[in-house]
């Protein structure tokens, strides 16, 4: 296994029911590898934990960005909240700054461009980033589960809203808009 060491990698994690989904950016506009990992096995918090840690000594990013789960209107279940507090001690062990974005803060950015509901913001994440377009989930109608692939695009919402956070222009912020 190679090492790429670079600075400014920041790694966007969005775990769902049946795995997680990672972005890594270079830049708000530069996905630099993403993928979504399925864990099939039990014990899923730890296989989960087990991939994000090889994720990291992989890449050695300068940040990890997950979901606020400690917001009122977050609805993850039990298992999901459990594992964000295992990858909060997992970022401390391994010296990587953590950062924690609600749902709402997603919403709100992409909000300037139109975009409110999680298909709507991973179409404007595929306009923006045409290595994601040919990857959009197909609309979600109510008694379909949700396809794996719209969490790609949560995870990339995650790592924009970051950006965003510290005032590193992208599209989707309102000063561009």
């Amino acid at each position: 296994m190679s090492v790429v060491s670079q600075e400014n990698l920041i790694l966007a994690i969005y775990p769902f029911s049946r795995g997680f989904a990672f972005v890594l950016f270079e830049g708000p506009e530069s996905p630099f590898d993403w993928g979504v990992k399925e864990i099939k096995e039990k014990h899923r918090n730890i296989k989960t934990l087990e991939a994000i840690k090889e994720l990291i000594d992989r890449y050695c990013p300068e940040a990890i960005v997950i979901e606020d789960t400690s917001d009122r209107s977050c609805r993850r279940s039990s298992r999901i909240k459990k594992l964000y507090r295992m990858l909060t001690h997992l970022a401390t062990a391994e010296h990587v700054d953590l950062y924690r974005f609600p749902n709402t803060s997603v919403k709100q950015y992409f909000a300037v461009v139109g975009a409110v509901t999680k298909y709507e913001i991973a179409q404007a994440i595929g306009l923006q980033i045409p290595a994601f377009s040919h990857r959009l989930p197909r609309v979600r109608k109510p008694w379909m589960s949700a396809d794996p692939r719209q969490s790609l695009f949560d995870a990339a919402a995650l790592g924009l809203v970051f950006y965003g956070s510290r005032g590193i222009p992208s599209p989707f912020d309102a000063d561009s808009a």
